[in-house]
């Protein structure tokens, strides 16, 4: 059993070191991508990464956490769901969507103080590329791993 039970807990550690390692390169390209598209000075980049390090954390918090786990609740749920039950979870579902914008509107009001508007501007661009590029690159990785070109 001990045989077993070794080599399992050895590959699942070994799965989730490379999932963290994968998250620290996407976000090591991120920073990468986003500081050239907007052309950021020293100055500019000191004041910009606190910030904006500060927001995508609550915004991954409520994203990954209670968006994720309301999402979860509904699709497991969905045919059992009473009324009040569905009008509850609508509730919670509309309140971390909201909250997601608050985040957003400190997020530019803060970066208004130092750094000039259209900056803040290409950075909802270079956001979306930074997206867009990953979700190619995933597909395209993924295709390829099926036996594709």
């Amino acid at each position: 059993m001990k045989k077993i039970i070794f080599p399992i807990l050895l590959f699942l550690f070994s799965l989730n070191a490379l999932a963290q390692h994968n998250r620290e390169k996407i976000k090591a390209l991120k920073i990468s991508f986003i500081t050239e598209k907007l052309d950021l000075t020293e100055q500019e980049a000191q004041k910009f990464w606190p910030i904006y390090n500060d927001y995508y954390k609550a915004y991954s918090r409520i994203r990954h956490e209670e968006i994720r786990s309301i999402r979860q609740e509904i699709r497991k749920n969905i045919n059992t769901l009473t009324d009040e039950k569905a009008r509850d979870l609508i509730t919670k579902l509309n309140e971390s969507e909201s909250e997601l914008h608050e985040q957003r509107m400190e997020l530019s009001a803060k970066l208004l103080k130092i750094i000039p508007p259209k900056k803040i501007i290409l950075l909802k661009i270079a956001e979306d590329d930074f997206k867009r590029k990953m979700l190619e690159r995933f597909k395209n990785n993924g295709y390829q791993k099926r036996g594709g070109k």
